[in-house]
């Protein structure tokens, strides 16, 4: 029998945080700090939206775009919290921000095509752009400019060849953020290069200090600008897969169609749920919003202070729920770190490396877990890097 598999699919590898994940579930007294999803459980007015969806038999499909209500809430949100202005008509609500990712590549990337992307950034999209038949090219950014991305950087690593940039802040796994001045500045480059935006702010809610900024609010920016939210982080509706993308009306009605032959819709529950989600957040200020930043807030103090006070660098994350401290100082890269502190002590995070080469000597530590963990698991690393200390 002939081998049916592609040779991108072949070459494609394995997700590098899935791998801790699935031995982490064999360690009944394991403490998980790699996990990229809020502990919270989904409000219980948004659960019961979805519930009263399913008692009333809201079962079938909704249009290709989604429910208008739900467009139409969107269109608000995006405007009165972020600046950005788009019609209902241009909005497509998607299986999480994830199938946006993946509609923005699909429908502007061609064989060849090269896509820079942040380094270290999100593990799904210099897969997806493989997979596209591009080429990634990874941005090198850095502690010691904030994880950002700068003119230069995008400059050095950009050709005839780049099509587009993946914006992806507030950063996974780095907790970087870009505020309105610096994505001013990036903005000469892009122009220069004619480049697409395809902006991910999924963690926009969750920043620490300051206003997320979103590109598309830039003067002229929204032209080459494909949004990409959801409902996930901000709203703790990881599970509901429901999110959103808004794009420039050419490029939006392509997405559309590729979503039309791919996905359909959104699921209509996941739907209702977003709708409460929304028209909850409006009434009450997002009260619920604001409760969950402030004790991400608190969390992220607390390890980060014990990172740098354990001998472990650790820039201050300004955005998401990840601290992504440097381990160099142990003479292990982060893999390594990973890998033993998961076997000595059974806290598990992801190794920097699984974001990028940059991220080679850090590690990924989710503080989206309870204090009485999180505490737990600063003690248990705290021992491990005392015994390497030791044993150096």
């Amino acid at each position: 029998m002939r081998d049916f598999l592609t040779e991108r699919a072949k070459q494609l590898k394995p997700s590098g945080i899935r791998k801790y994940f699935d031995i982490v579930e064999t360690l009944p007294d394991a403490i998980s700090l790699g996990v990229g999803e809020p502990d919270f459980v989904t409000p219980w007015d948004i659960r019961s939206a979805g519930i009263r969806s399913l008692q009333k038999g809201y079962t079938s499909y909704t249009g290709n775009r989604g429910l208008p209500e739900l467009r139409e809430l969107i269109s608000r949100y995006l405007a009165e919290r972020f600046g950005a202005d788009y019609a209902p008509e241009h909005i497509i609500v998607t299986v999480g921000a994830s199938e946006g990712i993946d509609l923005a590549l699909r429908t502007t990337c061609e064989a060849g095509d090269e896509v820079l992307v942040p380094d270290p950034a999100y593990v799904s999209y210099a897969p997806i752009v493989s997979l596209c038949g591009g080429v990634p090219v990874p941005v090198r950014c850095s502690a010691e400019n904030g994880f950002i991305l700068t003119p230069e950087a995008i400059a050095a690593a950009a050709s005839p060849r780049t099509k587009a940039l993946i914006l992806a802040y507030p950063n996974n796994p780095t907790g970087g953020v870009m505020t309105r001045e610096q994505l001013q500045a990036i903005v000469p480059v892009i122009e220069k290069y004619d480049l697409l935006v395809v902006s991910d702010e999924i963690y926009a809610e969750l920043t620490y200090g300051g206003a997320h900024c979103s590109f598309a609010s830039l003067p002229g920016m929204k032209e080459r600008t494909v949004l990409l939210s959801g409902f996930s982080k901000a709203f703790a509706m990881t599970g509901w897969r429901i999110g959103y993308a808004c794009a420039p009306a050419a490029l939006d009605a392509a997405m559309l169609k590729v979503h039309q032959y791919t996905m359909l819709c959104a699921p209509r529950i996941a739907q209702h749920a977003a709708v409460a989600a929304l028209s909850g957040g409006f009434a009450d200020g997002f009260s619920s919003v604001a409760q969950m930043r402030a004790e991400y807030d608190r969390r992220r103090r607390f390890l980060v202070g014990a990172f740098n006070d354990m001998g472990l660098t650790c820039f201050e994350p300004r955005g998401a729920f990840y601290a992504f401290p440097c381990v160099a100082a142990t003479g292990l890269t982060g893999e390594q770190f990973a890998e033993r502190l998961l076997r000595e002590e059974q806290v598990a995070v992801v190794p920097g490396n699984a974001f990028g080469a940059c991220g080679g000597a850090h590690v990924r530590c989710s503080y989206a877990t309870g204090m009485d963990e999180l505490r737990e698991a600063v003690a248990r690393i705290a021992r491990f890097v005392e015994k390497l200390r030791k044993n150096s």
